[in-house]
């Protein structure tokens, strides 16, 4: 059981988009995948129409212990893709369990818990919320991978620094296994001279830890979740899809799945998918004239 923080202090980043897609691409090329909704926003569990209402099993109620992860998991419409939904009780949680003993520790005894329990997924996303509070710090630790999705944009490395340092602690201090996987640069777009800068910024700073896939500015990407669907549902088609799979990918070879498997339930799955050189995404990445920034 693999599992992946997905985090970034700064909001807007496109968290809770990569969660959501790479999961499906992962889900569709035939991994197991949980996918897990940290951010008391519940932006994860409101795109996958699976917000509970108070008092039902949740993140929340979890990290309390009234309920187990297998109590809380739901499956989604995507075969293979689970998720873990969260509500705005979450949003307690930070002065909540402040004095809990082992408060940062909680969200790893969960998953230990549910791999004792239950037949474990291949791949936990963890949908981290914009801050390095005590919610995310849970899954710092309890992680064995960080991706970290970034904005071609100006601010692109602000905070980094910051969070990097925070990385360096956890693992230091509390998860001397946790791992940098790869830094996902999103609402790119080769007509901006800044997106071009800003990648060439991050690949001088992470070489190859910057996945070579550039995820381009797409509206579909941001309606999407609107209609409770992820991007190979909605418009399997689009450039918003296309660079996802690439993304699931290259994550699955991070990752050391050696094959990919062939998804039972069909769809646009990762095993058919070619890997995109950056010279080839560089000449593709085209944005359809009024599309806007997804989120």
């Amino acid at each position: 059981m693999q599992v992946i923080s997905v985090i970034n202090q700064k909001g807007g980043v496109g968290k809770t988009t990569s969660v959501s897609n790479l999961g499906a691409a992962l889900a569709q090329s035939g991994r197991r995948v949980l996918l897990m909704d940290l951010d008391p926003q519940a932006h994860l569990s409101i795109s996958f129409d699976r917000m509970p209402p108070p008092g039902e099993p949740s993140v929340y109620s979890m990290l309390g212990g009234t309920h187990t992860l297998a109590d809380v998991a739901q499956p989604t419409q995507v075969p293979n893709l689970w998720v873990a939904p969260t509500n705005l009780d979450l949003t307690g949680a930070e002065t909540e369990f402040a004095a809990e003993i082992g408060r940062e520790t909680l969200l790893r005894d969960a998953l230990e818990q549910y791999r004792k329990e239950k037949i474990p997924p291949e791949v936990v996303l963890l949908d981290c919320p914009p801050s390095l509070g005590l919610l995310s710090l849970n899954a710092l630790v309890a992680s064995r991978y960080v991706l970290i999705p970034v904005q071609a944009e100006f601010f692109a490395l602000q905070g980094m620094a910051q969070l990097l340092d925070v990385l360096e602690r956890v693992k230091r201090r509390l998860n001397p296994g946790l791992d940098l996987i790869g830094v996902l640069v999103g609402l790119y777009s080769k007509q901006r001279n800044l997106s071009r800068e800003v990648v060439e910024e991050l690949k001088k700073h992470f070489g190859d830890l910057l996945i070579p896939t550039l995820v381009r500015t797409n509206v579909r990407l941001a309606e999407a979740p609107s209609h409770g669907k992820t991007i190979f549902e909605y418009a399997p088609q689009c450039p918003g899809a296309e660079d996802f799979a690439a993304v699931g990918a290259e994550l699955s070879r991070r990752l050391g799945f050696e094959e990919t498997p062939t998804a039972d339930s069909g769809g646009l799955g990762v095993g058919d998918t070619q890997k995109v050189s950056p010279a080839a995404q560089e000449g593709a990445v085209q944005t359809t004239a009024g599309e806007q920034e997804s989120g």
